[in-house]
């Protein structure tokens, strides 16, 4: 909902506190140039919002608190690879337990990825879901996640790990069907699909 110049401005004389007009979002194309800043400068992107065709990219966010092993990592990571669409996958640096030990991705998932995905270790959640480019939301299911999701009318794969999670997944999947539960199993076919 947004509210009218004439509106704010009536609010600014009516009350002595200050007022701000929380409902305004910054441009979309501030948010991805701020995205692509901390990026090599040989590292594709995915540029202003006309640049990708309408409802083109995945966005995966696994939440801010959820810890993937390498191999469910890596399942997902395959499953986007394959899907020959573009991507945008946020994996905060301790998303995955054995990032310490050394193990890294496979070397194929790194220069598949160049083609048409776009890793990053934090996005602006919100406006990268009302972005025209977005098409789908490979999500953990929390419950903001989820309702940024609808709010911006994008379609979900859950995958859900704990809490208020599976019963959110559940509702997307079962009751307002705008998205599918994976029922906590990584697996590629099914991010492939999408």
């Amino acid at each position: 909902m947004s509210l009218s110049s004439a509106h704010i401005s009536f609010m600014i004389a009516s009350f002595s506190t200050p007022t701000f007009n929380l409902t305004s979002k910054p441009t979309l194309s501030f948010v991805w140039k701020t995205i692509s800043d901390g990026l090599p400068d040989n590292y594709p992107r995915l540029g202003e919002k006309d640049s990708q065709p309408l409802k083109s990219v995945m966005y995966v966010s696994i939440g801010s608190v959820a810890i993937m092993t390498r191999d469910e990592l890596v399942e997902f990571w395959y499953g986007l690879v394959n899907s020959r669409k573009r991507f945008l996958w946020v994996i905060r640096p301790d998303l995955y337990k054995e990032a310490e030990d050394g193990k890294n991705v496979p070397e194929e998932l790194l220069e598949e990825t160049k083609k048409r995905g776009y890793v990053v270790g934090w996005a602006p959640q919100e406006e990268v879901l009302e972005h025209p480019a977005v098409g789908g939301f490979l999500t953990h299911s929390g419950w903001n996640s989820t309702m940024e999701s609808l709010v911006a009318g994008v379609p979900m794969i859950c995958w859900p790990r704990q809490a208020d999670q599976p019963v959110n997944s559940r509702y997307v999947s079962e009751v307002w069907k705008i998205g599918l539960d994976m029922n906590d199993v990584s697996d590629r076919k099914v991010v492939e699909k999408w």
